[in-house]
């Protein structure tokens, strides 16, 4: 389509101007210190008593300190914070121009609204890409500096497309938040809707029928249950994610933008 390229480098320059961008990644990046933090204070007891709730969390994992385990959490963090770190990152693309008052400038310009929404979205996928990189990246320095036994090159592959998949899984749900972001014009209501997303997901999962709503079907696949998802799991996760596209792109060629 006519000036996806220069929507495109448009949207990455607000990214990579922002204050917003730096934070994430340094978000991401403590998730990973803190798993790694985990995992060590598991691996001498004599330090979970000393460190109150934190050593709590870290006796979690009893004697179950090696790379599987590490791995396992590894998918589980990327599960949850995916959920939230990535519908931060939309709520912020395609809230921002409301908050900021220049929704009207962008629409003034001789570009096309879906070409708009369209540059928004590729540019949250790379960015929720990047995070999902960096949490595996120094998630796996800092299990080496740590030196947790029972490494393998085929785990740690067959790991990194298990966080891959549940990244992209966890992605797909993005375009529904974009839509409240831009029908919420705003950041609040989006966000407000990943936490009701979040708390709903695990009312549902407790009667055992997670795996029909979107929302926690990537955890689920990063956990014991994903080899129990069944194609259903993923057509409703595909049906979600285009009716969100759908959505976003009728708001912003319909809706009164005024």
């Amino acid at each position: 389509m006519k000036g996806i390229l220069s929507a495109l480098w448009v949207e990455s320059l607000k990214v990579r101007r922002s204050r917003i961008f730096p934070i994430t990644i340094l978000g991401f990046t403590f998730m990973s210190i803190f798993m790694g933090l985990l995992i060590f204070i598991a691996k001498n007891p004599e330090l979970v008593s000393r460190l109150g709730l934190l050593g709590t969390k870290a006796n979690f994992f009893g004697e179950q300190t090696d790379w599987p385990a590490y791995f396992n959490l590894l998918m589980q963090i990327t599960g949850m914070i995916g959920l939230i770190g990535f519908g931060f990152v939309t709520s912020w693309i395609f809230g921002r121009e409301y908050s900021d008052r220049t929704i009207k400038d962008i629409l003034a310009l001789p570009v096309s609204r879906h070409v708009i929404v369209l540059s928004k979205l590729i540019v949250t996928v790379v960015w929720c890409l990047l995070l999902t990189l960096i949490l595996f990246a120094v998630g796996l320095a800092a299990g080496w500096m740590i030196h947790i036994p029972g490494w393998s090159g085929e785990l740690a592959l067959q790991s990194f497309y298990n966080v891959i998949v549940i990244s992209v899984l966890t992605i797909l749900l993005c375009p529904i938040v974009a839509f409240f972001a831009s029908y919420g014009r705003g950041y609040l209501p989006p966000v407000g809707f990943v936490i009701v997303t979040l708390i709903t997901g695990q009312f549902i999962n407790a009667l055992g029928l997670g795996q029909f709503f979107p929302w926690m079907i990537p955890s689920l696949y990063g956990g014991a249950e994903g080899q129990h998802l069944e194609i259903i799991s993923y057509v409703i996760l595909c049906f979600t994610s285009i009716a969100g596209v759908i959505g976003t792109l009728a708001w912003w060629r319909f809706a009164d933008q005024n």
